[in-house]
């Protein structure tokens, strides 16, 4: 993803993500506090703002102060989403840096990313918007889901129908939350057409992919994803692989057909390169 292309799309927002704040609020102790930022620091690709802020400009809407703090709260709580997978992973690397439970322990991790969440609803708050606050609060409850599922269902094989619904718990959900919040904020109808769903769940396949093809991962850790469901096995094959890279680019398409109603504009025409550099060849 971090590729020239993706460096290209989000120059057309950079002015806009680089207000995203995530520091601002973080009052906790040392050394900490200088652990946590250096993790929200860290390169990242701000996939959710950089998709929200382009359709919103497509379709003509300013990015306001409460659409930045909204963006930043999602970014939080896709910061603690991470810290909590860390945890679960037993992982000592992200992003470059030593992962939370490598540097202290499992224990202030868990706490670490509960306080980012409480960060992000801090964020939220200050819109004053009953409506996001709801929107925040059911994408959490659905993520959280989706994570319980992937504990009980390992080292099972589920049906495609279970692992899409999963992808769109655990991923898609953050993303709608995204942009159907930010649709709110700007006094739009709060309908983006299935757009970020599908955006999404393709965004997690694309990640299932490329998992199954290098390290193999989410294999050795008993979580088996399309290609795996598609070879009817562990054994991955070429049919699973293939099955994987239509079922893929069947969802970029959707979400390409769910913003054509949008006039053309450079923005949209970035949301469509996005689109573009997610498919699998």
């Amino acid at each position: 993803m971090l590729n020239s292309k993706y460096q290209e799309i989000s120059k057309l927002i950079q002015e806009d993500l680089s207000r995203i704040n995530l520091l601002d609020d973080l009052h906790l102790e040392e050394p900490l506090k200088s652990k946590i930022s250096e993790i929200l620091n860290a390169p990242s690709k701000h996939i959710r703002p950089l998709v929200s802020f382009l359709y919103l400009r497509a379709i003509g809407k300013n990015i306001d102060e409460n659409q930045i703090l909204f963006q930043s709260a999602i970014e939080l709580i896709h910061n603690a989403s991470l810290i909590h997978d860390d945890i679960i992973d037993n992982a000592e690397i992200r992003r470059g840096k030593n992962t939370i439970n490598k540097d202290f322990d499992s224990k202030l991790a868990v706490i670490s990313g509960d306080y980012l969440l409480s960060t992000a609803l801090k964020k939220v708050l200050k819109i004053n918007d009953i409506n996001l606050v709801k929107i925040l609060t059911q994408t959490l409850e659905e993520m959280t889901k989706g994570e319980v599922k992937q504990y009980f269902d390992k080292s099972k094989i589920p049906t495609i129908n279970d692992y899409l619904k999963k992808s769109k718990q655990k991923t898609a959900k953050l993303f709608e939350a995204s942009l159907i919040g930010s649709l709110l904020i700007a006094d739009e109808l709060p309908d983006d057409k299935g757009f970020t769903q599908n955006f999404g769940i393709a965004f997690q396949i694309r990640d299932d992919l490329i998992n199954c093809l290098t390290t193999k991962s989410d294999l050795k850790d008993g979580i088996y994803t399309a290609p795996i469901i598609y070879s009817n096995g562990i054994n991955i094959n070429s049919d699973g692989i293939e099955k994987t890279k239509s079922l893929l680019n069947n969802y970029l398409n959707n979400a390409l057909n769910a913003i054509q109603s949008i006039d053309n504009n450079k923005y949209k025409q970035g949301l469509e390169e996005l689109l573009g550099i997610l498919k699998y060849e």
